[in-house]
């Protein structure tokens, strides 16, 4: 029998890794993990079925994404973003997407304007159900084909970094946009500016559209946080 006839050990364990990392990504962003919970490796093996190795390794590698911290002799835990780290997760996505923004009204075209017709169009679609997670995957959908029409391999890179943040930030509060319409309205607007070719007016939509998420995003932790701070909550 050839000895390519079973995958190596190396290649089993890192597939494991992966359906580990999609595993617990998906769980966060679910909230089934709270913002905070500690992780058991042991019991996440055992739900699992597997050895506790690919779960440590599959943890370290959403801590390396923002999605879990370490700490010493304890283990790892779901992050819990405060104010300020909101702030820089949004101060960054604006910095990124007025670059990507001005990349693709320089070369926008026929094409460019129907590919980002049709995934705000598939935004609407969503946006009128009850799943939160596919509202929100279809709005980072939006604003990575962005990136890669823009046309730079890093930038898009950057943004695929941020976005596993991104996602934490906006499944704290649940959403960003009160109905169906304002998602609609808010992404369209988007390429009207881009079809402007106006610099200034393409990076004042790209400000109040992130603006406004954060805004939001913020304004409901703040409103979390005095909730649980309030006397009639500790009774």
């Amino acid at each position: 029998m050839p000895s390519d006839a079973y995958p190596a050990p190396f290649v089993i364990q890192r597939n494991l890794v992966d359906q580990v990392v999609d595993y617990l990504t998906e769980s966060i962003l679910a909230a089934r993990f709270a913002p905070g919970e500690r992780l058991s490796e042991a019991g996440l093996a055992s739900e699992l079925g597997i050895s506790r190795a690919p779960v440590r390794e599959a943890a370290r590698l959403l801590e390396s994404r923002g999605l879990l911290v370490s700490r010493p002799r304890r283990g790892f835990f779901v992050r819990s973003l405060d104010v300020a780290e909101l702030n820089d997760v949004f101060d960054l996505r604006i910095g990124l997407e007025r670059h990507a923004f001005e990349r693709v009204m320089l070369r926008f075209d026929e094409d460019i304007e129907q590919s980002l017709k049709q995934q705000i169009e598939r935004l609407c679609d969503v946006a009128s159900g009850h799943d939160e997670s596919a509202k929100i995957e279809e709005d980072i959908a939006f604003h990575r084909r962005v990136f890669e029409l823009a046309g730079n391999p890093r930038l898009l890179r950057a943004f695929d970094d941020l976005s596993f943040e991104l996602r934490l930030c906006i499944t704290l509060i649940t959403r960003t946009h009160d109905t169906p319409e304002s998602i609609a309205a808010s992404h369209w607007r988007l390429l009207d500016a881009l079809r402007s070719g106006d610099p200034e007016r393409c990076r004042e939509e790209v400000d109040y559209h992130i603006g406004v998420a954060r805004d939001s995003v913020i304004e409901r932790l703040a409103d979390g946080h005095s909730s649980a701070n309030h006397p009639n909550n500790h009774q």
